[in-house]
């Protein structure tokens, strides 16, 4: 099982309009995926799913993260670095089977000309404490809000380029 985790809880976010892009060529590709959007959190999940609590709300988003196999991370720069709130939702979830010995792919998009490089070395960190194996082929999409057109598709064709060599390497990986 596939799951794309888009990395913020910021409503109408490009870090989601760029999941669903991913989600979308997955499927082209002949792969169902599920899409998990931060958004979707229990919205006193800090309260209710840290340290060894567990809500019902939490339970069945803990249930599709221990079902998964592999990852795709969109994970927007914030603060030179990935958002705290996908830090405390890895902290949220169970450790070690929700993401020991499993794969991931990261996709870093900013606003700014470096596509979340930083926070996308950071992000690799954590991912090594957990033992999360991440494709070496990392992308980092810059200028997000000229890569997307009105209908938020990505549509770039170096953009395009990448962003299939990256699909096809991660369904083999």
């Amino acid at each position: 099982m596939i799951t794309i985790i888009a990395g913020t809880n910021r409503p109408n976010s490009n870090t989601l309009k760029v999941a669903k892009y991913y989600e979308k060529q997955l499927a082209e590709k002949g792969l169902a995926s599920t899409l998990f959007d931060l958004q979707d959190l229990p919205a006193n999940f800090i309260a209710t799913d840290l340290y060894g609590k567990r809500s019902e709300a939490f339970e069945k988003i803990q249930e599709l993260i221990t079902q998964t196999r592999k990852f795709l991370f969109v994970i927007p720069e914030y603060n030179g670095s990935f958002p705290g709130v996908l830090k405390a939702f890895i902290d949220a979830c169970i450790f070690p089977e929700s993401f020991y010995d499993k794969k991931a792919c990261l996709v870093g998009i900013s606003s700014g000309k470096y596509g979340n490089i930083r926070g996308i070395e950071h992000f690799n960190g954590v991912c090594a404490y957990l033992h999360l194996h991440v494709m070496p082929l990392r992308l980092h999409i810059p200028y997000i809000k000229q890569e997307l057109n009105e209908h938020g598709a990505l549509f770039m064709e170096d953009t395009l380029k990448f962003t299939n060599q990256q699909i096809d390497k991660f369904i083999a990986y």
